[in-house]
């Protein structure tokens, strides 16, 4: 099969393989769990790549298919070319890539797929789907052994210090990374815990911003290697402190003259009736997103009361503590309504999250569903039972268990991704289950 690019995408792409003197390009794609995957051509292959996609053998991929239908091949979307700014040595370049089936479809396993399927959904009710996520983080120092335990924070550090913030030119080298890539970061900033940061990139097209956090996450732990540090995405690395979470700022724009679905003057939170829909629908699916949007046993260890991370299935405004967020509106600034959800964490897998995020909050606009009343009050402190508010799942196994009940979110990730996914899940889920811990050990070895 020819594929076929715009006459100004190669010709953009030529120039930069020219100017940069490129030697290897990286054909980047995701696995079904969300890692980033990788096969490395030299320069001289680069046209028929380009013409007829790289093969590959799908059967080794976490979730992609089996042996007796393994054969696949990458198409690079070459909007994505990018120098890879801390290979300079080597020139390489990087590209990410839909992954095909050799009859010429789209891989339904495919995890970008399965995102561009539901912005397809959205397109069809005259809508597009932008999202802004914030990445937090940790840093730890190696050891002189190159091992990591026991943990050592970078830094001793708080929220927005600075005299005593020492990933603060670490988070320098991440920023300039990350913009020579082509990623708009806003802002960055040291966190609530010791040893942990936060770097947040422009809002944009729900695909772009996929895109953008898988290489976000390999950018900043190839820089902090440079560093001699290790960058972890784990949702709670240490107990007793805040864990990092992947807070995603969301808006819905009419695509019929650009501008936003969010906004009505006439509403208290300032929020259309379409950007209400949107919340009901992402209130009545949180429990069977949960396990794509927070998808590792450790995940579950942040979402409880006492370290910023939500619980309770609420919306409110300016209120952390709700699993959605309502940031106010600047006067003027009309075209920046938008709702935050707070529950997922950087381990999840971006286009899946995004993809089953946006399909909950149609699932709201398309039934027309009314939300709760918004919960203004601080949640940490108040006894959900008695204010009538239900929660998360507690642990990956209820929150799988969800899953398997909620249809509209199996049908927006696919037959194929959907049984893999919670194959890969409930596999992890029992491992933990049978594990013997050393919290187990210290506690019962003496006593029974």
């Amino acid at each position: 099969m020819s594929v076929v690019h715009s006459p100004e995408q190669l010709e953009r792409v030529d120039e930069i393989i020219k100017r940069n003197d490129i030697r290897f390009i990286r054909l980047q794609f995701s696995d079904i769990i969300g890692a980033a995957k990788h096969v490395t051509i030299p320069v001289g292959h680069w046209d028929t790549a380009i013409s007829h996609g790289v093969w590959f053998d799908g059967s080794s991929i976490e979730g992609f298919a089996r042996i007796a239908e393994s054969d696949m091949y990458l198409v690079p979307d070459l909007e994505t070319f990018a120098v890879v700014p801390w290979d300079m040595d080597l020139s390489t370049a990087r590209v990410i890539c839909d992954v095909y089936t050799p009859d010429g479809e789209p891989f339904d396993g495919d995890p970008r797929y399965v995102l561009k399927r539901q912005l397809a959904a959205a397109a069809e009710l005259g809508l597009s789907y932008q999202v802004g996520p914030e990445f937090e983080f940790f840093l730890f120092r190696r050891h002189a052994d190159g091992s990591l335990m026991p943990l050592v924070p970078h830094d001793q550090a708080g929220y927005f210090d600075v005299s005593t913030d020492q990933a603060n030119n670490v988070r320098r080298q991440m920023v300039d990374a990350l913009q020579a890539l082509g990623i708009n970061v806003e802002a960055s900033h040291h966190e609530v815990a010791i040893g942990q940061s936060e770097i947040d990139f422009r809002y944009g097209p729900a695909l772009n911003a996929a895109d953008a956090a898988m290489t976000f996450r390999i950018t900043l732990k190839a820089i902090a290697q440079k560093n001699n540090l290790h960058c972890t995405f784990m949702p709670k690395p240490i107990a007793g402190i805040s864990g990092s979470g992947m807070h995603v700022h969301q808006s819905l724009w009419n695509l019929a003259g650009n501008d936003t679905a969010m906004y009505d003057p006439d509403n208290e939170y300032g929020l259309s009736q379409t950007a209400l829909y949107f919340i009901a629908g992402q209130l009545t699916h949180a429990k069977a997103i949960a396990p794509i949007i927070a998808p590792l046993v450790n995940s579950y260890k942040r979402l409880v009361p006492g370290y910023e991370a939500p619980v309770y299935i609420s919306w409110g405004r300016t209120n952390r503590s709700a699993l959605i967020r309502i940031p106010r509106i600047s006067h003027g600034r009309h075209r920046s309504t938008r709702c935050e959800l707070r529950c997922p964490d950087p381990s999840a897998n971006p286009y899946l999250a995004f993809a089953v995020m946006l399909a909950a909050g149609l699932d709201g606009v398309k039934r027309r569903l009314e939300p709760p009343l918004p919960a203004e009050e601080d949640l940490y402190n108040v006894d959900g039972n008695r204010a009538g508010l239900d929660t998360l799942p507690g642990d990956l196994g209820q929150a799988i268990d969800e899953l398997r009940r909620d249809e509209v979110i199996q049908s927006a990730m696919g037959q194929h991704v959907y049984e893999r996914y919670v194959e890969a899940k409930t596999q992890e889920w029992n491992e933990y289950r049978l594990y013997v811990s050393q919290w187990e050990l210290e506690r019962y070895l003496t006593v029974y």
